[in-house]
């Protein structure tokens, strides 16, 4: 008899086919306007995405990466300053903020979930600190009103990285519209996926939001005239397009990702491997399902011959990478970031999963000993 076919990662081709008639559709409607970038696509995608967000504005840019970096150059924040994040965060969080021209510095997370540590925060700024970057890590949001209090009392500004956080809610606040700025990612297996790089600030300040438009564009108000430095980082207008269809099935993906996570954490509950918390006062978008396995080889190959594809998110500290070895010698210890990329698994949860996948991954999950 033959076995069941395997359970990829991920399989992106699933959520193309569900909605292929209406990215059909809209490509068509961009090949047939002849524009192609700045045009009427993206100003209604900025539009439409600010108010899913719960933000007054929205900027379109090139990527995630982008959107950090737009953030704080729009800021005035670069060369001298120091940028403090997470070290379990994934390499282009850093790289955004070395693209604008500041220095790095990481801080701990708190052992649960994953999310950065306020009091590891608190340790790590120095005098020349300028912003904060906590990192909504695998779809659930950081405890921001503490970090924020921390940012006042030290009078630094606070910059979400939303890149995994597309729907995801604190205290009853969407993820993004917290601190002065929200990044997003729409990079094709965000929870919003693109089909190819794209990204988006949102912000309520709407000074912000034209100096953004500015920063992204080389700092040009017209055809020529620039009045402040700039970069190329904008979303193009077949993206926003597609952007467009997928934007409003959004919360229907969520609460299915949600549903796979359920079934997953209750076919956990007798087995030594933790699904990561899900932590007070959030909803979780569920871009990731982290569990900490004791035995980590040992998980993946048992789930692995039951034919089900599974990831590391993050293998590594951002601080065991080569380039960033220096940022080990930083004023606080990372020691649950280690810890936690030692142990980690990420398990399939897009929503396009069926039921019967779901059930094949949660056997698996009961049987493992």
């Amino acid at each position: 008899m033959p076995s069941a076919p395997a359970i990829p990662f991920n399989d992106l081709s699933r959520g193309v086919a569900e909605l292929r008639g209406e990215l059909d559709t809209a490509l068509a409607r961009v090949l047939d306007s002849g524009w192609f970038v700045l045009g009427g696509e993206g100003e209604a995608f900025e539009r439409e995405f600010a108010a899913a967000s719960g933000a007054a504005d929205a900027v379109g840019v090139g990527s995630g990466t982008d959107a950090i970096e737009l953030a704080l150059r729009t800021l005035g924040i670069g060369l001298g300053d120091e940028v403090v994040t997470q070290a379990n965060t994934c390499v282009p969080t850093v790289a955004a903020i070395e693209r604008a021209g500041a220095t790095p510095v990481l801080c701990d997370v708190e052992p649960a979930a994953g999310t950065m540590d306020p009091e590891s925060l608190r340790q790590a700024l120095g005098s020349q600190t300028r912003a904060v970057v906590p990192v909504h890590l695998y779809g659930q949001c950081a405890d921001v009103d503490a970090i924020a209090e921390v940012c006042s009392d030290a009078d630094v500004v606070l910059i979400e990285d939303c890149a995994q956080a597309i729907g995801a809610e604190l205290r009853g606040r969407p993820a993004g519209t917290i601190g002065k700025l929200g990044c997003f990612s729409f990079y094709p297996t965000k929870n919003l996926g693109a089909l190819g790089d794209g990204g988006a600030v949102v912000t309520d300040d709407a000074e912000l939001a034209d100096r953004l438009r500015l920063v992204r564009q080389y700092g040009q108000t017209d055809r020529y005239r620039h009045v402040t430095t700039g970069v190329n980082s904008r979303l193009d207008e077949v993206q926003a397009a597609l952007l467009r269809v997928r934007l409003p099935h959004v919360l229907r993906w969520n609460a299915r990702r949600a549903e796979i996570a359920a079934a997953y954490t209750g076919a956990l509950d007798d087995t030594v491997v933790r699904p990561l918390e899900q932590l007070d006062d959030r909803r979780h978008a569920f871009h990731l399902f982290v569990v900490d396995a004791p035995d980590r080889d040992a998980f993946r190959a048992h789930l692995d011959e039951a034919g089900i594809g599974t990831l590391i998110h993050y293998p590594l500290p951002i601080h065991r990478h080569p380039p960033y070895h220096g940022l080990a010698d930083g004023p606080v210890p990372l020691t649950v970031s280690e810890r936690l990329c030692e142990r980690i698994v990420s398990l399939p949860i897009y929503p396009e999963l069926t039921d019967d996948e779901v059930e094949r991954v949660a056997t698996a999950l009961r049987t493992f000993a």
